[in-house]
């Protein structure tokens, strides 16, 4: 039975929103009722002051079930494991369309791939509008900031994940950003060339686990004086081809369904 999880990838805009306390996007599907609910728990009424939201690229739930040691570090930062339903068709700009806002492909116009600047509203034109400041921080020329560009808000391009990563400590620290998104192709790329489940595939979900795990203990300790959020959110997953090669795109559930961490941390004091 091809088996598909139940909650879409564009209920991740209205739960930010909802999560940070101002309006989502008027067409934005529903917002994730695990995560809100934990929210009422831990934050008690009050609103998030700060997330980060990390982004893997291809991270599917397959791996995740099948290679769960490897992901040990997202879960010992994590309060939230949510198995999510990505988008057709599967594919990066198309994926971060989705769940940045909030609508299905035919809604924000992203059918294929290709990086056009979306024209609807999105999760970042809703946090500009209540006065928060976000920022993207990706890889040179990658979907997640080409879609999303020409808003009034800060980009930030590197050449390598690993300078990507680099560049969100630093944002980290600095705390001058209300919405902090890192975005890391280095499974995806990898994956491709090598197949999902080839030695060098899997050494990048360790890498990606590892920076999240830095990155979100990071946040725990500068924002430990403020309500905050950190996720780990795949946009689709991924399967074999001939030539043990790995691609995605397809409505199959290796590509479709995905897993969501999130880490929703009350101030101290």
């Amino acid at each position: 039975m091809d088996e598909r999880n139940q909650i879409c990838i564009t209920s991740v805009c209205a739960a930010v929103c909802q999560l940070m306390g101002f309006a989502a996007p008027a067409e934005a599907d529903d917002t994730n009722p695990a995560v809100m609910r934990k929210a009422e728990k831990i934050f008690a009424g009050r609103r998030a002051e700060r997330i980060l939201l990390y982004n893997p690229d291809a991270i599917a739930l397959w791996l995740y079930q099948k290679y769960t040691d490897r992901f040990i570090p997202v879960i010992e930062n994590s309060n939230v494991a949510m198995p999510m339903l990505s988008v057709m068709p599967s594919v990066t700009p198309v994926c971060f369309a989705s769940m940045y806002t909030g609508l299905q492909p035919q809604k924000h116009g992203i059918q294929a791939y290709v990086k056009p600047v979306l024209r609807v509203e999105t999760l970042f034109d809703a946090a500009i509008k209540a006065g928060k400041k976000p920022v993207i921080i990706s890889t040179r020329g990658d979907s997640i900031t080409e879609i999303f560009k020409e808003r009034n808000m800060t980009y930030i391009e590197c050449d390598t994940p690993d300078e990507c990563n680099e560049k969100t400590e630093e944002i980290l620290k600095q705390d001058l950003y209300d919405i902090v998104v890192c975005y890391n192709a280095n499974f995806d790329s990898t994956m491709h060339r090598w197949g999902p489940e080839a030695e060098e595939s899997l050494a990048q979900i360790d890498h990606n686990a590892r920076a999240y795990h830095h990155l979100s203990s990071l946040a725990d300790e500068v924002w430990k004086d403020k309500d905050h959020v950190c996720a780990f959110l795949p946009d689709h997953g991924c399967h074999e081809i001939d030539g043990n090669l790995g691609s995605h795109g397809l409505d199959m559930r290796e590509d479709m369904n995905i897993i969501h961490f999130w880490s929703l941390v009350g101030k101290i004091g």
